[in-house]
C-alpha cells in the first residue's frame, strides 16, 4: 500500500528546497542549457529534467529494494516499526534542513563519494545533442551529491519497498522540478510564494508529517486515528 503521508512529505521537501536547488544546480542547468539549440531548448530542458527525476526514482527503487531485503532477512516486525520511526525522523530532518540550510547532518559527504565514481560517465553523454543523451545526462545529474536528496534517499531505503522508495524520490523530484523551471514567470511566482511565512508554514506541515509518520505505531492504538492512518496508506506497518 502506498504511504501517501510520506509521499506528500517528499514532494514538500522538493518544493521547499527551491533555494537549495537553485544554489546547487542553477549553474548546471544554465551551463547545460547554453549548449541547446535555440529552436529545441524547451524539448531539451524537458528531457534533461525527466532524466534527472528518473535518476531519482531509480535510486529510490534501489534503496527501497535493499531495505526490503534487510527486513525479509530479519523477519522482525519490530524492525519494520523501527524503520517507520526512522522515516519520520528523516522527514523531520528534511524540514529542519529547509528551515536552516546550514544544517547538513553529515549526508553531503556520502553523495560526494558516489559522484566521484559516476563523474567519468558524463564524458560519454556530452555534448548532449540528442534526446537520449539529454535523458542520460539528466539521470547522472540526479545522482549529484546533494544533502537534501540524500536525506530523502535514506527515507526511500527505510520504506523497505522498491515501489514506495521509487515514489518517494519521484515525488521529491517533481517537487524540485517545479522550482527548476528557469527564468519563467511561474518560477518567479513560486519563488515568491516560498519566501517568508509561506515557506515556514509549509516547512511546519512537513515537520508535522514527519512526526505523525514516526509516531504512527503509537497513534494507531486509538481507533479514530487508526482509521485516518489507514487512509494515508500506513497499513503495512501499523497492523490490520
Amino acid at each position: 500500500m502506498i504511504d501517501w503521508l510520506v509521499i506528500g512529505g517528499a514532494f514538500l521537501s522538493g518544493l521547499l528546497g527551491a533555494f537549495h536547488c537553485a544554489a546547487m544546480c542553477g549553474g548546471i542547468a544554465t551551463g547545460v542549457a547554453a549548449g541547446f539549440e535555440r529552436s529545441r531548448a524547451g524539448q531539451s530542458a524537458l528531457a534533461l529534467n525527466l532524466g534527472r527525476i528518473g535518476g531519482y526514482a531509480l535510486a529510490g527503487a534501489l534503496a527501497g529494494g535493499l531495505g526490503a531485503g534487510l527486513v525479509q532477512i530479519s523477519r522482525l516486525s519490530a524492525l519494520q516499526h523501527g524503520m517507520r520511526i526512522l522515516v519520520g525522523a528523516v522527514l523531520v530532518i528534511a524540514a529542519l534542513r529547509i528551515l536552516a540550510p546550514r544544517l547538513s547532518f553529515g549526508l553531503g559527504g556520502m553523495g560526494s563519494r558516489l559522484w566521484l565514481s559516476l563523474r567519468p560517465m558524463t564524458s560519454a553523454v556530452l555534448p548532449a545533442t540528442t534526446v537520449t543523451r539529454q535523458l542520460l545526462l539528466g539521470a547522472l545529474w540526479g545522482w549529484l551529491p546533494c544533502g537534501l536528496s540524500a536525506t530523502l534517499l535514506v527515507a526511500a531505503w527505510l520504506s523497505v519497498d522498491a515501489l514506495q522508495g521509487a515514489l518517494i524520490m519521484l515525488s521529491f523530484g517533481l517537487g524540485t522540478w517545479v522550482t527548476m523551471l528557469p527564468l519563467t514567470y511561474s518560477g518567479s511566482r513560486i519563488g515568491t510564494l516560498l519566501r517568508g511565512g509561506h515557506r515556514q508554514t509549509l516547512a511546519a506541515v512537513l515537520l508535522i508529517s514527519g512526526l505523525v509518520t514516526a509516531t504512527a505505531p503509537l497513534l494507531s492504538q486509538h481507533a479514530a486515528i487508526h482509521q485516518l492512518l489507514l487512509a494515508l496508506g500506513c497499513r503495512s506497518l501499523i497492523g490490520p
